[in-house]
């Protein structure tokens, strides 16, 4: 995997990103050792890719100010990502939502591409997971396949996100290793944050006493995942 034993340069403390067992994590940790190996856990279970030689492979981590279930309500919409993916345009999905439907995806100019054709592989309304691959389009990320997580946690005593992302993709003639999950996560880090921004943008609208329901279902998914 690209990344073992070496970090990613970034401008601030959220983009930063450290290289631990062909995984990338973001250095903003709230919980210290116990929030890695927690992370490490979700990784295991749900994150689970196996580049081949002319492929490579990430994993990025966000933690967001504001509850799980806001965050996954824009993370699930398959049909919707320009919801809080900023270089999205415009989704069209052919037939009903479900495992197997697919959508065509105009990008906004200034990528390296117009349109992509994407299958929805998995969507899990209990774990929270949504898995989509590329099927087709004008751009160069061939046979490229992601998985996004959401996971409950605590963040300043408030109920907060852990969100997960992992991707596999091939290698372009003419391209490094490096150079291509560099570009990759740059993207990915972008539709981390804007989707950081409206959910706790949503979140600060939608304000409300704090129920001990919140804190339990984080702790005890941090017991859970660190047992």
């Amino acid at each position: 995997m690209v990344g073992e034993g070496g970090s990613r340069a970034g401008g601030d403390r959220e983009s930063e990103f450290v290289g631990v067992g062909g995984w990338w994590w973001s250095d903003q940790m709230s919980g210290g050792d116990g929030c890695r190996l927690m992370e490490a856990e979700y990784v295991r279970r749900h994150h689970r890719h196996e580049p081949r030689d002319n492929q490579c492979s990430s994993t990025l981590v966000k933690h967001i100010k504001a509850p799980v279930h806001l965050v996954w309500s824009l993370v699930r919409r398959f049909d919707q990502p320009q919801k809080y993916k900023p270089f999205v345009s415009r989704c069209v999905v052919q037939g009903d939502l479900e495992v197997g439907s697919v959508r065509e995806v105009n990008v906004k100019s200034g990528l390296p591409a117009t349109t992509s054709t994407e299958r929805l592989e998995l969507l899990d309304d209990n774990e929270h997971v949504l898995s989509v691959k590329i099927v087709g389009g004008d751009h160069r990320l061939r046979n490229y396949s992601s998985i996004i997580t959401v996971h409950p946690e605590v963040i300043d005593g408030r109920p907060g996100t852990l969100v997960i992302e992992s991707f596999v993709v091939d290698v372009p003639d003419g391209n490094t290793k490096d150079e291509t999950c560099y570009f990759v996560e740059a993207l990915i880090k972008c539709n981390l944050k804007s989707l950081a921004d409206v959910s706790e943008r949503l979140a600060v609208q939608n304000t409300q006493p704090i129920s001990n329901t919140g804190f339990d279902e984080a702790s005890a998914a941090m017991r859970a995942a660190t047992r």
